[in-house]
């Protein structure tokens, strides 16, 4: 397991872990005593994610489906290709323009997983804190409509390229 020097920045592709259950304390929310921890989290699975609130000076806890789905969109099947956002073109993709505007969030974690490729094998790797810290990658959230009328908010990771401890593994990582 490698470790990093700082606390808000860790690499993202697919797979992340929440093992603790102490959110509450560390990012000072209310706490969420529903949320199970977790090692092998996946894209569309609902995830807890802090957020600031847009009138008080607080945080709060929610849980969101991991893949956005922007407003607009006529099915959910979008957020399959939308787990993460890339801070070079959110600004300027449809399906990101306006929520990097004023929907931002914390997603939690505790440990995240890269697959480096070497010819026709992928070899995983794990990631997480030097002292096994909780830490949060950046997050934007939009809330979607289904058929049915029933809301549905949903969320990506934000990802840039790696810094050098991820370099050699995978070729982006989260934004913060």
């Amino acid at each position: 397991m490698l470790g990093f020097p700082f606390r808000y920045t860790a690499p993202m592709c697919g797979r992340y872990r929440l093992s603790r259950s102490i959110l509450a304390e560390h990012f000072d929310v209310e706490p969420d005593d529903d949320w199970v921890p977790r090692h092998n989290i996946a894209p569309t699975q609902n995830i807890p994610v802090i957020r600031q609130h847009p009138e008080q000076p607080k945080r709060f806890g929610s849980r969101t489906r991991w893949g956005l789905i922007p407003f607009w969109a006529q099915d959910a099947s979008i957020g399959f290709k939308m787990i993460n956002a890339r801070a070079e073109t959110v600004a300027t993709k449809p399906a990101f323009r306006e929520v990097i505007r004023k929907r931002h969030c914390l997603v939690p974690a505790d440990g995240f997983y890269e697959w480096k490729r070497e010819g026709k094998t992928k070899q995983p790797f794990h990631f997480g804190m030097r002292d096994d810290s909780l830490f949060a990658f950046a997050g934007i959230w939009d809330r979607w409509k289904n058929p049915l009328g029933e809301v549905i908010e949903t969320c990506s990771v934000l990802t840039t390229t790696p810094n050098v401890l991820l370099a050699d593994v995978h070729d982006r990582m989260s934004d913060t």
